[in-house]
């Protein structure tokens, strides 16, 4: 089990198709935001889809928008070793090739002192053969 839970994840998907519960006009899910936002270095990305595994950084994220040298470098031929995008939303312009801002993120209108880091063993404990970490 490495990240599951039904509902959660049913209901994060209806929102990022847009029919999700959201009572903002036009609301959209901009997945290269929160992809900065929460795994900023792309870590989890490449950890599902080796076929980037080659593309440094937050550049995972979006690697479409690399240039030739950057992607032949990576390993990455667009359209044959990884999918052209079917849709390139307008709002994701604005991030991309953006760096992200820290290592976690604080969310929104949240006042106060931050909370202290939770302990955790992370992805990479449930993925290594030495699991005395």
């Amino acid at each position: 089990k490495v990240d599951y839970d039904v509902c959660s994840n049913y209901g994060n998907w209806l929102y990022s198709a847009g029919i999700g519960n959201d009572p903002r006009d036009n609301r959209k899910f901009n997945m290269i935001k929160q992809g900065l936002d929460y795994d900023g270095n792309g870590d989890y990305v490449r950890l599902w889809v080796p076929e980037l595994q080659g593309v440094k950084g937050a550049d995972v994220h979006s690697p479409w928008a690399l240039s030739g040298a950057a992607l032949s470098q990576a390993g990455v031929t667009l359209g044959d070793t990884y999918p052209q995008p079917v849709v390139t939303a307008p709002e994701w312009s604005r991030h991309i090739n953006q760096r992200p801002q820290g290592p976690s993120p604080r969310p929104r209108g949240r006042r106060g002192p931050a909370p202290a880091p939770v302990q955790h063993r992370g992805i990479d404990f449930y993925f290594s053969r030495k699991k005395d970490v």
